[in-house]
């Protein structure tokens, strides 16, 4: 069974950065492609990046595009989302996701295993 575990959530000033991680075990890691979704409080699960199984390709919502930077290191069985230039909006649970094919995707419904979440608190 996939377990992830989030870690480097906190709260920061608006224009500050964080780094967030994501421990992977339970399968091989790099047969897997990873996302990060955020979830403010009263919206919705949102989409925020994913990674392919090699780290070769990346995408990005909108929202954070030149600010945020989704990147893997299979050694290590993590993956990491760099977050700059953070915005009171991007204020949210940060979850970790993975999807059982080398693959990313946009929709939460392409993963097969969460995280537990990180709060990300940016101060205004």
């Amino acid at each position: 069974q996939v377990q992830l575990v989030e870690s480097g959530g906190g709260l920061v000033q608006a224009g500050g950065s964080l780094r967030l991680s994501c421990a992977f075990s339970g399968r091989t890691f790099s047969t897997y492609a990873m996302g990060w979704f955020r979830q403010a409080p009263g919206k919705e699960r949102e989409f925020v990046a994913t990674i392919n199984w090699s780290g070769g390709s990346t995408y990005y919502v909108d929202s954070v595009k030149d600010r945020f930077t989704i990147s893997r290191d299979n050694a290590k069985n993590t993956v990491y989302l760099q977050m700059n230039s953070l915005k009171p909006e991007d204020t949210a649970v940060y979850y970790c996701a993975a999807r059982s094919v080398g693959w990313g995707s946009l929709e939460l419904s392409g993963y097969d295993y969460w995280g537990q979440g990180t709060q990300v608190t940016v101060s205004s």
